[in-house]
């Protein structure tokens, strides 16, 4: 069973590269990959109230998401400050 990864050619390099069986290892690359849909404003509604539970505020929560923002996988655009604090407050 190969999960709900399209891709097997990255399920079979996983699964050798690991050891772990191709449904186990099937389901660690879905899992990647949901994490990397997941749309900007999903992530920094996240990563904002993950920040602030960690005891930061404001001023150094958004330009450390911004930063995060630029260095994922699948870059999402470039967000200003005010952009980002739209996407969590609206």
């Amino acid at each position: 069973m190969m999960a709900r990864v399209e891709d097997t050619d990255i399920v079979e390099r996983v699964a050798a590269s690991t050891g772990l069986p191709p449904g186990v290892a099937a389901r660690v690359v879905d899992d990647v990959l949901a994490f990397y849909r997941t749309p900007t404003e999903d992530y920094v509604r996240r990563r904002h109230a993950e920040l602030q539970a960690q005891g930061r505020k404001n001023p150094e929560i958004f330009p450390l998401i911004a930063a995060e923002l630029r260095g994922r996988l699948v870059a999402a655009p470039v967000l200003s400050e005010r952009q980002l604090r739209r996407i969590v407050y609206g």
